[in-house]
């Protein structure tokens, strides 16, 4: 595609924009804040309520002591859960693995918690002074708690399944799918070139923007944001880094060509962080599987099965089709002109990500290797994959490990997830027994005396 007949165009589709598009989440903090609100305005408005049967204030008022003190050993109980799972995971898994810590059961079963004490001190003093109160204060505050209690269940649910691996592969790979699949329309192959896109020479190029801060993990782009400020300024901005890229000062972010667009502009578009998030960062979900891997393939661990199903998640992700080399994603403004290019990972990341370091790795354990094998021959069927040398030459690497290492499993067949079927070994089996009995040769070597 011709970049002078996309750029300062009117596009006919304001692509990526939803996918990008910064999602406003609710933190903790406020979260929390906001329930102290409504606890303290439910406590001082329920105990109004004259309305059903009456009650002695008194006695409301100690259960309503008593419930509201009481509650407070569930956020004992919350991170309790919270420090077991995210040290569980982090030994276990990755420690890069926070899908439980950032859950948002988490945080909102503990903001529930502090409301629900919040409301239950407020009501007790407000009642204090009466004779009489309504039914509907103890009722609301027994509402309220079996809440509390329906909460506490999904929570420790989600903290059981947090700390199983096949519960965990399965929610790396629906975020990992979810990112892939933004990488459709993504724009044409190749990466941003802005002498090629934006005019005949450098005399376009207006500034160079660069990370003046420590070091951070770019986990988001306002891409909404920063195309309007483009807009504003009649410039096109193209970013030089992708969200989980770590911006190292002085690195290069960005660069602003036909307007004059401050730099300050840009770096608010940015979100950084001390780590990577999946929301707009598919290459992440493959890192989180080759971590997974790579130590159960550690020799503290040796867990070869654990390395298989993390290369069965992995084989899911990668039959997506995805462009080798995705080209930039084009953010078009409200009025859909052109603003803003992103880079994005291509298939070439990913399968280094995937096999690059798990690879060498899996080198003594033939089941992985064996697994491997199949995976990029299948891989290398597919219609995506069919002519691609950066998959030649992994299936070329791994058979080479196996010739190397266990030149028996060469002609073998395999199993569905890379365990040996067919002929049984000639070190074991009734057929390594007879060649002992007869004479052929010792248990455990071939006819030729190996």
């Amino acid at each position: 595609m011709n970049a002078r007949a996309t750029v300062g165009r009117n596009a006919s589709v304001r692509t990526g924009r939803a996918a990008f598009r910064h999602r406003r989440r609710l933190r903790a903090g406020l979260l929390q804040l906001v329930s102290v609100g409504v606890g303290l305005g439910l406590g001082l408005l329920v105990p109004e309520i004259r309305r059903g049967p009456v009650l002695p204030s008194r006695e409301v008022a100690e259960l309503l002591f008593a419930t509201g003190f009481g509650v407070l050993g569930a956020a004992t109980v919350i991170f309790s859960v919270l420090f077991l799972v995210v040290q569980w995971a982090a030994t276990t898994f990755t420690p890069r693995l926070t899908l439980f810590r950032d859950a948002p059961i988490v945080w909102r079963t503990f903001a529930f918690v502090v409301g629900l004490t919040v409301f239950c001190a407020t009501a007790a003093l407000a009642v204090a002074g009466r004779e009489h109160v309504s039914v509907v204060v103890p009722v609301a505050a027994g509402v309220l708690l079996l809440l509390l209690l329906a909460l506490l269940r999904g929570l420790l649910l989600q903290a059981v399944a947090a700390i199983q691996l096949a519960p965990v592969l399965r929610s790396i790979s629906e975020r990992g799918r979810a990112g892939l699949d933004a990488l459709g329309t993504s724009g044409p192959e190749g990466t941003p070139d802005p002498q090629g896109r934006f005019g005949p020479g450098p005399a376009r190029l207006r500034s160079t923007i660069r990370w003046p801060g420590a070091g951070a993990v770019l986990q988001r782009v306002d891409t909404g944001r920063l195309a309007e400020a483009a807009r504003a300024a009649n410039a096109v901005v193209v970013l030089r880094v992708s969200p989980g890229t770590t911006l190292r000062y002085d690195t290069t972010v960005a660069e602003v060509y036909d307007g004059d667009l401050p730099g300050s502009a840009v770096l608010r578009a940015l979100e950084t962080g001390a780590e990577r998030v999946f929301d707009q960062d598919p290459e992440l979900a493959f890192r989180l599987l080759a971590d997974i891997a790579l130590r159960a393939l550690s020799p503290a661990v040796n867990d070869p099965a654990t390395a298989v199903q993390a290369l069965d998640a992995m084989e899911d992700l990668l039959r997506r089709p995805v462009p080798p080399r995705a080209g930039p994603r084009e953010i078009a403004d409200r009025t859909g002109t052109v603003r803003v290019l992103v880079p994005l990972p291509g298939r070439e990341d990913f399968l280094r990500t995937a096999f690059d370091d798990v690879i060498p790795a899996a080198r003594n354990s033939p089941m992985v290797l064996v697994r491997l094998r199949t995976l990029l021959q299948d891989l290398g069927g597919t219609d995506h994959g069919a002519t691609d040398r950066q998959l030649a030459g992994r299936l070329a690497w791994v058979e080479e490990e196996l010739d190397t290492g266990f030149p028996r499993l060469r002609d073998g067949r395999t199993g569905e997830h890379g365990e040996r079927v067919g002929r049984p070994s000639p070190a074991g089996g009734d057929a390594g027994r007879d060649r002992g009995a007869d004479g052929g040769g010792t248990a455990g070597q071939e006819p030729d005396g190996r």
